[in-house]
Formats: structure tokens, sequence, C-alpha cells
């Protein structure tokens, strides 16, 4: 698609702190060079407050004033650094990423094949350099190779020249330009000892060359595209319209974009629900799988909330619109994604400075070389060979992907585990941890609250409760809505702000709320406190009758005590620090067996207790979901919080984990150290290649070919490395992890996520 320049401002939309936003699909990156070369070419532009590249699905967002900065402008500087942009579009980067991988599918067929076909003659011509081949019928081998070699370089060398010349023309260096200097040296080289009837030539080693670079770079792309397609199976689950249902009770299907909250919309069976809100009427079945990662349907009725991309079941549903487009969990979930996919950690911060010097010390040490050769006397035809093998050899591609392969890698694991990034170096922070700290309520324990003592939903005043909790959104309410499945509303109910509501039944007063609203008596609520301490209380009245007291606690997460004992099982001390009553901290830390806790903190507290462990060099994980936790979970070494979270806990946290489990905690911790292993072995991995193979290339001992081939190798090593990371955390305590019990891996494998 064409756009031109004055029609840039139709993608900008609102940003934070009053900047505005743009998402741009660029074509022309290649490595990790390019990222940090968009970035840092947009950053000097003014009012640019934030430019981030996404190597996986070379998504550009910017972030700027837009007083201070046009779009023209940065489209523009765009242009200036060579590479072309267009408003990003999920659908067709899709198709353009997808004709990217067949192209480079035929290049490296194209590659293969004709490779193939000049080793053979370069074979006969080596073997009749040693025994008698004649000048003609060896120079005809040469005019053979060269007639099969130049197309081909022509037709498959196009990835690689089409970007070195868009660097030069832009005046810059990245990892292409070497690399077709490389290719067009060897083939230029090879035809001028081709006209002088020489022995030797190289096509087979520049067409090797191709074949090598095409098949790591088409691993590199396929293994991006597997990746993307986590976040297009997220995408794919927001619908587009809503069955909007009007004050005259007509239903209108209209755009999302068009839904507002308080909004009533139908869902009718078998669709997905398009916003999060609250079931008003209806009675279904929901596959919450996004949100609670179980693939079980979930019974729903009057009051339950639901979320957008969920699937309804066989009933139609009357839903009250709480958010809408681009403020749904869903949405939330997107964002996540995308941020961990733009976020950079402090290792690829490291590559990137290191290819940057890449080019001006590759291209020095080439020249070196050649100069070094030539004034040894070798001759300037073998001495730029050596320096061709040397320009090739130290092509830092497997430095290039180090690090991102690895992120890729751990990013579309941790999704698997329920667990979405929002820092790109959370990943390294959460390998050094040795120490959680975990808030209570809403973390170890789930929002929805349970009974202490069983409910009969037979007790008629129970069930007349039910139905008056159909017009309650309290949390209590809706525990007994469950509990005595009431279906059918009162008409007229009339809410008390605070207490609870009421109603008229047959000429009784039914009342639904605090104790104290329904008018229970205090010795009865002490009595009932003392025998569930920490509970909550709601009361229910009809009349004259007796008041019914019923106490619910916070449900204890059902793998929460799985959990914690895999996790100090791995050496990790646990710690629960929240702002309940210390009788409520109690109970759940001796359920979870949790020697230390403290209770009543306000967040300074928790704030001091953050600072002194990390004065005692302790490096602490929290995980916490209130207002309350925020500054504690930005003061942390490094934080997670539930989906459940308010936002600002969320937004403050560095991971965000999904469903009902905790398991996602030890998920993340796992990977994450496994994933650090990995960066750091990649890194090495790419040094050693560069000590070890750089002097033997500038000695002479490495033909262009060993030197294609060594520098592919390398890069398929680290990326091949990087994929380790997908035999999953079941495979990887099958086959090693010596620090963890037996019984601790037989914890563990109890708390793997379901469906």
């Amino acid at each position: 698609m064409t756009v031109h320049m004055r029609d840039w401002d139709a993608f900008i939309t609102p940003a934070d702190d009053g900047a505005v936003h743009m998402d741009l699909a660029v074509e022309g990156i290649t490595c990790a060079a390019c990222m940090g070369e968009i970035e840092r070419g947009l950053s000097r532009l003014p009012g640019v407050k934030r430019a981030r590249v996404n190597l996986t699905s070379h998504r550009l967002a910017v972030d700027w004033d837009r007083e201070a900065t046009r779009a023209d402008d940065i489209v523009g500087e765009l242009r200036r650094l060579g590479y072309k942009a267009h408003p990003f579009d999920p659908a067709s980067q899709k198709e353009r990423q997808d004709t990217i991988g067949k192209e480079l599918l035929r290049s490296m067929a194209v590659a293969g094949f004709a490779s193939m076909n000049i080793m053979l003659l370069s074979i006969s011509v080596w073997s009749g350099n040693a025994t008698d081949i004649t000048p003609e019928t060896r120079d005809l081998f040469h005019w053979i190779s060269a007639l099969i070699a130049l197309p081909t370089v022509a037709y498959s060398g196009r990835v690689f020249f089409a970007s070195a010349f868009a660097a030069i023309r832009s005046g810059r260096l990245n990892m292409d330009v070497p690399i077709s200097i490389g290719i067009s040296l060897a083939i230029g080289l090879s035809i001028v000892q081709t006209m002088q009837h020489q022995h030797h030539a190289y096509f087979e080693s520049a067409v090797m060359l191709l074949f090598f670079l095409l098949i790591g770079r088409y691993l590199d792309h396929n293994m991006r595209g597997r990746t993307r397609s986590f976040a297009e199976n997220i995408a794919a689950l927001k619908a587009e319209v809503a069955a909007r249902i009007g004050e005259d009770g007509l239903i209108r299907e209209v755009p999302l974009s068009k839904i507002e909250p308080g909004d009533l919309v139908l869902v009718p069976a078998g669709d997905r629900v398009p916003v999060d809100g609250v079931i008003e009427e209806g009675v279904s079945e929901i596959d919450q799988s996004l949100v609670t990662g179980e693939s079980v349907l979930v019974p729903v009725a009057g009051g339950a909330r639901v979320y957008a991309g969920t699937l309804n079941g066989d009933g139609a549903l009357k839903v009250r619109v709480s958010a809408a487009s681009g403020a749904t969990l869903l949405d939330e979930v997107n964002r996540l994604l995308e941020t961990a996919a733009q976020a950079k950690s402090h290792y690829v911060q490291i590559a990137d400075r290191a290819a940057r010097l890449y080019a001006p010390v590759v291209h020095t040490a080439a020249a070196l070389t050649f100069a070094a050769w030539t004034l040894w006397g070798l001759g300037w035809q073998p001495s730029l060979v050596i320096a061709i093998s040397v320009l090739i050899i130290t092509c830092p591609c497997a430095l290039g992907l180090a690090v991102p392969a690895v992120q890729v890698v751990a990013s579309g694991q941790l999704f698997r585990s329920g667990v979405l990034l929002n820092s790109g170096d959370a990943i390294e922070r959460l390998a050094d941890i040795d120490m959680i700290v975990f808030d209570k309520t809403g973390t170890l324990t789930t929002a929805e609250p349970e009974f202490c003592d069983p409910v009969d939903p037979k007790d008629p005043v129970l069930a007349l409760g039910g139905r008056l909790a159909l017009s309650s959104r309290h949390p209590l309410s809706v525990a007994l809505l469950r509990a005595t499945g009431a279906l059918v509303p009162f008409d007229e109910v009339r809410e008390v702000s605070g207490a609870g509501v009421e109603t008229d039944v047959e000429g009784q007063l039914l009342r639904l709320g605090s104790p104290a609203f329904c008018g229970a008596e205090p010795a009865r609520v002490s009595d009932m406190l003392r025998a569930h301490p920490g509970a909550s209380l709601l009361a229910v009245r009809l009349g004259g009758e007796p008041v019914r007291l019923l106490a619910l606690r916070q449900k204890i997460r059902c793998d929460a005590a799985q959990t914690i004992s895999a996790l100090s099982s791995l050496g990790l001390e646990i710690e629960i620090l929240s702002g309940d009553q210390p009788g409520a901290v109690a109970a759940v830390a001796e359920e979870l067996k949790v020697g230390a806790w403290q209770a009543a903190m306000q967040p300074a507290d928790k704030i001091a207790r953050l600072d002194a462990l990390k004065a005692a060099g302790r490096k602490v994980l929290m995980v916490g979901d209130g207002l309350n936790d925020a500054p504690a979970l930005a003061g942390a070494h490094v934080s997670l919080s539930p989906v459940t979270a308010v936002h600002l806990s969320q937004a403050a946290a560095d991971a965000i984990f999904l469903g009902d489990r905790l398991a996602p905690v030890l998920h993340a911790y796992r990977i994450s150290k496994r994933a650090r292993r990995a960066i750091e072995e990649n890194l090495w991995i790419s040094a050693i290649y560069n000590l070890i193979a750089v002097p033997i290339a500038v000695a002479g001992f490495v033909t262009p070919s060993i030197a294609a081939a060594a520098m592919s190798a390398s890069s398929i090593a680290v990326t091949a490395n990087a994929l380790r990371l997908r035999w999953g955390e079941k495979r990887a305590l099958e086959f090693g992890d010596d620090r963890m019990s037996s019984s601790a891996k037989k914890r563990f494998h109890q708390i793997q996520p379901q469906g």
C-alpha cells in the first residue's frame, strides 16, 4: 500500500504524557544492528520520547511530541536511513512476512542446487590438477561454473545486495555490506582467474557462502514466525463488532469502537464475548482458558464477570459493559506481548554495541590482512582470497542472534506458562533472585471468596437472599448467588450505599449486606469471628426471622502450597507481607507452611521491608496485586502481578501472570534461569568462535567456502542453543536439575498448567 506524506497523520493515536503514538511496519530490517540504527536515528529527532523496534515482527513503535516533530519527519528519517515504512497492519504484515519466507526458501533452493553442481565441477578440477587434466578442460569447467554461479548469485543474493545497497546509499554499514563485498570479490576474482587460465577459481565458495547464509536467515525467519503466531492467536480472539441493546430494546450490530462502558450487549450462544463486563441476564458456560488457563467450561449466571475473547457456550447472555475496545483484558495482554517484544535487556544492549563496532573493525581487519600478505610477497590474488575469507568468517550474525533468539524462544515459553513480560530485562533479574515476598489478598488467595461452612441452598431465606444477590455486585453477594444458584431477580430492589441491598417480599423486608445493616446481634457477630478468624461476614434477614450469618474467607489458590514448596526446594526463601489482620495472615501462612510473615502492613512498611532486604544483599521477587502493592512492586528487584490485579499494580510489575494458579511464578523463575544460561552460552559461543576463527583466517588457512561454512555454523549453533529452551520445563527436570529432590520434582509435575 502506498501512503502519501500528508496521510500519515491518520495513523496517529494518543499516548501517555500528552505524546502521540504511531506503529509502522519497516522493510529492510535484517539484524540487531538495523534495530539500533533505526532507534538511534529517530531518537535524534526533536520531541521523540521512545522508539522501539520489534525484531520479530519488524514493527516500529514511536512516541513523540507532535508539536516538535511531524509524522512525515519520522517517515522521512526512516527513508533517509534506507528503510521503507508502511502503516502497521497485522494481516498485511503477516502476508508480507510469508512472502519474504517463500522468497528466502526459493533463493536457498536455487543456491543449494547450484552449489552442488559447481562443487562437482570443482572436485573434477581439483582432482585433475593433481593428475593430468588439460588446461582447456580446466578452463571449460571454470566457465561452466561461472555460467551457473553468476545467475545464481544475482538471484539468490538479492536479499543481501538490496540491504547492503540501501545501507550504503544512506551512508551507513550493516552486516550485509561485508557479506555482499565478500561474495562480489569472490565472483570477480574467480572470473579474472578463469580469464588468466589459473588452476583455481572460487565460484563454489561464493555460491556455498550464499547457501549457508540463506540457511541461517531462513531458520531465523522461521523461528520468529513461530513466535509471531502467539500474538496472532491472541489477536484472533478479538471481536470487531458487538450486538448492542438500545434503550428501545432493539439489537443493533455496531463496531466495537462505538461500544462504551455502561452499554448493554447481547452475546449469542457460540460467540466470543466482545467486551469485559458483568452478566445482567442469562445462564451459560464460558471457556475462560485465556484468563484462568483452564479449558473446562465454567458455569456463569447473573453477576458473574466475563472477559473479551472468552467463548460463550450454549446460552445467550446480556452483558453490561465495564471495558470495551482498547481497555479490555485482551487488549492488555496484547500490549504486554508487544512491550515484551520491543523492550531491550542488558545483554541485548551489549550485543548491539558489539554489532555497531563490527563493520569498521572487520573492514579494517580485512584490508590490513590484504596489505600485510601483499607486502609479504604472496601476490595480490592469493592475498585477496585470504582477505575475502577474513571478511566472511568474521560476520557477527551469531552475535546478532545470540540474545534475540533466546528472548524470542523464552518469551514463547513464558507465554505458554501464562506469564507475559512487561520489561525487557525481567528475565535477567528473575534469574538472579534468592527470595520471594508474597502479598496475601488476591495473590496467594483468589479474589473469589468461599464459605467457611457449607451453605444449604434449600434454606428458603438463603434462597431469597440469592435472588436478592442478583442485584448486587459485591463479591460476597456473588458468592451467595453462586452457592444458591438463583436465576430470577426481584423487580424492585433498593441499594443502601456501603451497607447492602433490600426489597419487599410478600409484605416482609428482605435485606442482604453487612451484619449491622441486617440487625445482627454484636455478640453473635463476635462469636462468629472467633470461630472463623480473619473471615468476612455476610448477613441475610427476612422480616422478623433470625438473621442468617455467613462467614466467608478468601480462597487460597489451588496450587499455592505445592508451588511454594517447590520454590523452597529450589533454595528460595519465602515471606508473606500483607495489609490484612494478623489472624487471617497467620492462617494462610500456617496452611502454606511459610514461617516468615508480617500483617497489618501499610505500603510504606512494605517498602521499608524491601529496602532492608536489599541492604542485606537480598535480591527479592515481589508478587502482589493490590493498589497498596504498587510501590513495593516498583521498588523490588523484580516483580510479578496476577492478571486480576489493579491496573496500577500491573503497570508497576515487570511481568503479569494469567490464571487462577500460582504455578506461573515457578515457571517464570525456572525459564528465566535457563534463558539467562542460554544467553551467556550464546555470547561465549560467539566470542570463542571469533577468537579461534579470525586468527586462522588471517593466517591464510581458510578458504572462502570454509569461511562461509564456519560463519553459518556459528549462527546455526546459537539458534539451536536457543531452541533447546523449547524442550519445556518437564523435560528440563527429567534431564538434570540435580538440586531438586525427587519429591520436589513430583510436586512440580503436579502443578503443570492444564490444557
